[in-house]
């Protein structure tokens, strides 16, 4: 059900927005840059708080406003709850076709609050997600330890790669998301649409799981949809 692949490609420079500059934010950019890809980069806090890793980096400290302007691929790594805070038309000026990764996980109990939609209704927290963006997502990042993104990259066909689940309802975009990721130095293994990344929601067998792309597909497919209590409100 649930396919993998590892493909050599030819590498291309893209444009890249990304918003939040955690542990997650930071070391995207970090390894973004490093493969040669333009990256902008913002926090809620401003630019001038970002001039240490753009030092670091070589990325572009811009603000939230400003952090798609342009970009192909556009990662929002921000807690959940700030989601609605992110400014309207944000994505306008990205280009047409536009990748949105959302690495964001719903933890209620321990940051974010009580979401009605989410408990009440049963949405993913992604799906939640675009309805504040109003913008199609691809569901990333979010199990991944961020100490991973730097440590853990592998080449293809390396006994020990990692695999990491997307899930998202654009298939263009996904396709565009899955490449980037693998010249990350990770394997990919589609987790469906965004009504089906319940599956990668914290508490699920994949959440965190360092493992290769059969063993997050088994994890994939063992997974429930309901919340464990930890991440109910």
């Amino acid at each position: 059900m649930y396919e993998h692949r590892s493909p050599e490609r030819a590498r291309r420079v893209m444009k890249i927005g990304i918003i939040g500059a955690g542990n997650i934010g930071g070391n995207l950019t970090r390894r973004l840059t490093a493969l040669g890809h333009d990256v902008s980069v913002a926090n809620s806090r401003g630019p001038h708080t970002l001039t240490e890793l753009a030092e670091e980096t070589g990325a572009t400290p811009v603000t939230v406003e400003d952090a798609a302007r342009g970009a192909e691929v556009v990662v929002i790594t921000i807690p959940v709850k700030a989601v609605p805070d992110l400014p309207p038309g944000l994505l306008d000026s990205a280009v047409e076709g536009v990748a949105v990764i959302d690495t964001g996980n719903y933890y209620p109990q321990q940051r974010d609050g009580r979401i009605a939609a989410i408990e009440d209704e049963g949405l993913t927290e992604s799906r939640w997600t675009e309805r504040q963006i109003g913008h199609p997502v691809i569901k990333a990042f979010n199990g991944t330890y961020a100490q991973d993104i730097l440590e853990r990259p592998r080449p293809v066909g390396a006994p020990d790669r990692m695999a990491l689940p997307v899930a998202g309802d654009d298939e263009s975009a996904k396709a565009k998301v899955r490449d980037l990721i693998e010249e990350l130095g990770f394997d990919t293994v589609d987790a469906g649409g965004i009504d089906d990344s319940w599956r990668q929601q914290p508490g699920t067998p994949v959440y965190g799981l360092r493992a290769g792309s059969d063993e997050v597909a088994k994890a994939l497919e063992q997974a429930s949809p309901e919340r464990s209590a930890e991440f109910r409100a």
